[in-house]
């Protein structure tokens, strides 16, 4: 019996360290989130686009998440923390975060989603051929103002002077702002910018719109201001104020409505571009995609509310109308 028992002792000593071993041997996937961590919804995507590429967790890969919670300043510590553990690649979302990750890397490569013109904004000098470490998806949130003009115009008619939420501190303000602003001037209307990086601004901004007068308000994309949905939501009821959002989340959560790229479309297909490289491909040799496919959502309830009747012209192009 102690014979045996000193056998099993000595192979339990030898196993343990092997097993230990063959844990760490599997490759991380480290992801930069610049708000808050992606909703459970959009990570199941994520995981899904990696079995695309006959992946599975635990077995081929880990996942290791670094969450800014929306205070930038935080994510270049948090990407060269990913650095410092070797992961095999980094996915971001969205620009500040790809920012943070390309800076802390030029080996490690760098998955982003991006609602930005990625040559604009430093992330890639070529979509067909991004050279260096850095790929990923673009949807181009930042070009959909006149498209979000039009359908706030057609629903609330009577809206001359739109207020625009802004996180001034993402880099992707200023071209959403101007954006905003020159299609504003095409349908003859005034677009005002009312800042926010904060959740305390956030509350003065709702204030300051109300008070100036504005009669319609445009959410943008950023990710703090996403991590705050349910602030912005309940503010827009208590100051009845029309609003679209750029997510169809925003219009779940009792928001009017929105317009804006697919995110689980976009974080599968980030997934996929993940997957691809982790099996050997170079990041180089995959162009940077951009989403063909946005989708338009209405909450009739909020619309009731609100005192407002949505014209079945956006009804009858709408993806998902809340009743």
């Amino acid at each position: 019996m102690r014979r045996r028992a000193l056998i099993a002792k000595i192979a339990g000593a030898t196993v343990w360290p092997l097993a230990a071993r063959a844990q760490q041997a599997v490759p991380t996937i480290g992801f930069l989130h610049q708000g808050a961590q992606a909703p459970t919804r959009l990570m199941g995507s994520f995981r899904r686009g990696l079995s695309e590429t006959g992946l599975v967790e635990g077995r081929n890969y880990m996942i290791e998440n670094r969450s800014a919670e929306g205070r930038y300043d935080r994510l270049p510590a948090f990407a060269a923390e990913l650095v410092a553990k070797h992961v095999a690649v980094i996915a971001a979302d969205f620009l500040p975060a790809a920012l943070a990750a390309k800076a802390a890397s030029q080996s490690i490569p760098v998955v982003f989603l991006s609602g930005s013109d990625p040559i604009g904004s430093g992330l890639v000098t070529s979509l067909s051929r991004p050279t260096g470490n850095v790929t990923g998806i673009a949807f181009m949130f930042t070009l959909l103002g006149g498209k979000n003009l039009q359908l706030l115009h057609e629903a609330v008619p009577k809206a001359t002077v739109i207020g625009v939420l802004v996180n001034t501190s993402n880099p992707n303000a200023k071209p959403q702002l101007a954006n905003l602003q020159a299609a504003g001037k095409a349908l003859g209307q005034e677009v005002v910018a009312f800042g926010a990086a904060t959740d305390r601004e956030i509350d003065s901004a709702y204030a300051k719109l109300v008070a100036h007068p504005v009669g319609a308000l445009i959410v943008t994309a950023d990710g703090f201001l996403i991590g705050r949905q349910d602030q912005l939501v309940s503010l827009a009821v208590r100051y009845s104020m029309p609003t679209m959002y750029p997510l169809s989340q925003y219009v779940g959560a009792g928001g009017l409505m929105s317009y804006g790229a697919n995110l689980s479309e976009a974080f599968q297909q980030t997934g996929v571009y993940v997957g691809r490289i982790m099996n050997g491909i170079k990041p180089s040799d995959l162009p940077v995609l951009q989403s063909s496919k946005f989708e338009l959502a209405v909450n009739l309830k909020t619309a009731t509310a609100l005192g407002l009747e949505i014209p079945a012209t956006i009804l009858s192009v709408a993806d998902e109308v809340i009743e």
